[in-house]
């Protein structure tokens, strides 16, 4: 039985993630051949390329050319003509520079050069905005796949798997199926761990089917997990798509019993955790095991993947020392293989993570872990770090950290001795009250000191913070900026986030704890990813909000942020690599410069339009109203509820100007009519 194990983007294409390797470790050890196949960096390499891009300015002419041509635009054409204009300037600048600026963060001397860095960041940005802009509406990046329809019903999913609704079909046939065919793969699981890969995993399953029909095509993974678990029946089989089968929760011992119960012609109802087709109720799967013996399990295999394919200078490999949560209290969280909450925590021995970091180290010569988990005890972490330093290991790692009292300044000194390099710690709130609705169990003292500790210990102490909790006011969302502007001088990085209500999460399960009114679901949401909230009164005003992300836009000036998964976000391979070249206060120092982060060589160029791409923005706070409307007030989603909203709306007619158009910039006017001095014109 030869089973692929795929990892579709959306994802990070800095370094590998951890599924499919400690999948490949495992079935490898029971005998199975495994084809691992990390296709979120192939295909990614593939489509930012001067190649692919190329052939995206040509789609991206034509189609502006198609519009401009029209007698008048509707709503819809509205969107996508402003959206490629954006995109233009871009879309010429690219071809000549992406190349360069992937081979920027290969290489060592580029990669730590901040100029180079800035310029390559800008440019591969750069080249996503025009993949989603000659894609449109799809908003693609990497952490997410994002259609308006995509994931509501199987019809748009088939929908959006179409060759010209896809950025990664060419790959998908010029590489990926071939090498499936040659491989003989009797099982291809697509391995979804990140709801950006639901999208991917269901257009890679429909082209998959398609090529191979004898091949069986399952999927696994948090995604896939988080979603199907909530499903039954006949919504349940639909949701299986063009999946011949679904492992839920932790899939080592699921696909092994899968692949065999496969070898041996054996139903597959009899198989734990596995959801299958049945004739008489659609879709089911028997409950089973849903946690591993990290104790039994062996080192992730990271041997076939493209390891040296990845963007960055030098290979960060991630292990798991533990599994789930041991606080696992949190309100807000619903992380992992679990129905609700996080999974039971779990630990592999000391002794055993040491000798399995010192063997991939040695194989694969490298000296950089991320130690991926939910949140290990940090009693658990300094032993680990004591094991590292006794062993004589040479290695530098990062690790996500709940801020405990146990942390003490000696404790944080073996963390660094034993080779951490950055702890990215689960602040939340900086107000004592919405921490105590979190359940966080660390007062604000507590991770005060930790971060004084880690900093005074040559450790960065990156800050994960967000607002909105439910009944959070104005003045507890302020003060949360506030204890990060304080520390300035002791945080690495931060990143503050918004508060998202997720189906498994205690928040989601006790509503009216929180000041919830009302969580209500959309018709037409077939999968039932979307969830959404009114309160019972509102806890912000628009005014108070807005001046919330205003004080963030100040506080940012202090560091040099950016996006995942770029130097100066949390927990990245690139972050780590910074820190340990430069120390924890590099992205402190870098913001006193401030790298132009501009793509290189670009031109711009001067075209005449008769419709004004600046005229056509303004449909866009009209696509705000529409799926308001739909969200709160129809409470359905679906192509013909919002076809019938967008055709009411008025059409654009031609306005003939000449605009300039500039990588990273807006259009501008050049000549003919003056511009408008509308808001949403002003960009």
């Amino acid at each position: 039985m030869r089973v692929a194990l795929v990892y579709p983007p959306t994802c990070d294409p800095t370094a590998p993630y951890l599924a499919v390797p400690m999948l490949t470790g495992f079935l490898r050890a029971h005998g199975v051949e495994v084809l691992p196949i990390d296709a979120n960096i192939e295909a990614f390499d593939a489509l930012l390329s001067s190649r692919s891009m190329d052939g995206l300015l040509d789609r991206l002419e034509t189609r502006i050319a198609e519009l401009d041509r029209r007698a008048a635009l509707p709503h819809v054409e509205q969107l996508e003509l402003a959206a490629l204009a954006r995109a233009r300037g871009d879309a010429h600048a690219v071809p000549g520079a992406i190349d360069a600026a992937k081979a920027t963060f290969r290489s060592e001397a580029a990669f730590f050069d901040p100029d180079a860095y800035a310029r390559a960041v800008a440019t591969v940005e750069a080249a996503l905005g025009v993949v989603s802009a000659t894609h449109h509406p799809l908003k693609l990046d990497f952490t997410a796949y994002r259609t308006p329809f995509g994931l509501t019903s199987m019809a748009e999913i088939a929908r959006s798997s179409r060759p010209e609704h896809d950025p990664f079909d060419g790959w998908i046939r010029e590489a990926l199926l071939p090498r499936l065919r040659d491989a003989r793969a009797d099982i291809v699981g697509l391995s979804v761990c990140f709801p950006g890969q639901l999208q991917p995993a269901y257009t890679f399953a429909h082209k998959i089917k398609e090529a191979l029909p004898g091949v069986h095509v399952t999927c696994g993974g948090p995604g896939v997990t988080q979603m199907l678990l909530r499903l039954s029946g006949e919504r349940l089989a639909r949701a299986l798509g063009p999946f011949d089968s679904a492992c839920l929760f932790e899939g080592e011992h699921t696909l092994l019993a899968l692949a065999r119960a496969l070898d041996e012609r054996r139903p597959l109802r009899d198989v734990p955790n596995v959801v299958a087709r049945d004739r008489l109720m659609g879709a089911r799967w028997a409950s089973g095991h849903g946690m591993e013996d990290l104790r039994a399990l062996p080192a992730p295999d990271f041997d076939g993947l493209p390891l040296d394919a990845y963007f960055a200078p030098a290979l960060v490999l991630p292990y798991d020392p533990t599994r789930g949560c041991y606080w696992g209290k949190c309100t807000f969280c619903h992380y992992g293989l679990a129905e609700v909450g996080t999974a039971a925590y779990r630990e592999r021995a000391v002794e055993t993570v040491v000798a399995h970091v010192r063997a991939l180290a040695e194989r694969h010569k490298t000296r950089h872990f991320y130690f991926s988990q939910d949140s290990v005890a940090p009693k658990t972490l300094v032993k680990i770090a004591q094991g590292i330093l006794d062993a004589g290991l040479d290695v530098r790692w990062a690790t996500d950290l709940k801020p405990e009292k146990y942390l003490t300044q000696e404790r944080a000194e073996v963390l660094r001795r034993g080779g951490a390099v950055a702890c990215a710690l689960g602040v939340e709130s900086a107000s004592p009250r919405v921490l105590g609705l979190i359940d966080k169990g660390a007062p604000v003292e507590v991770v005060s000191d930790v971060i004084d500790h880690l900093a005074g210990a040559g450790i960065a102490a990156e800050a994960m913070c967000f607002t909105d909790f439910p009944t959070e006011t104005h003045a507890e969302a302020v003060a949360t900026l506030d204890f990060l502007r304080e520390r300035r001088e002791a945080l690495a990085v931060y990143i503050v986030g918004e508060f998202g209500l997720t189906h498994g999460s205690l928040v989601a399960q006790t509503p009216e704890r929180f000041g919830i009114d009302e969580v209500f679901a959309l018709e037409g949401d077939e999968l039932g990813l979307g969830l959404f909230f009114l309160p019972k009164e509102p806890w912000k005003t628009d005014t108070e909000r807005a001046d919330v992300d205003a004080r963030l836009d100040d506080l940012s000036r202090g560091w040099t942020l950016r996006r995942y998964p770029w130097a100066g976000a949390v927990s990245t391979a690139h972050t780590i690599l910074q820190y340990d070249r430069f120390g924890p206060g590099v992205f402190r120092d870098l913001a006193a410069r401030r790298p132009a982060e501009v793509v290189p060589g670009a031109v711009a160029i001067e075209r005449g339009m008769r419709f004004d791409p600046r005229a056509a923005e303004q449909a866009e706070a009209r696509e705000a109203e529409i799926w308001a409307t739909l969200v709160y007030e129809e409470r359905r989603v679906g192509r013909d509820a919002y076809e019938a909203l967008a055709r009411a709306l008025p059409p654009l007619r031609p306005r003939p100007v000449r605009l300039r158009f500039a990588a990273g910039a807006a259009p501008a006017v050049t000549s003919g009519r003056r511009p408008s001095h509308a808001t949403s014109a002003a960009r």
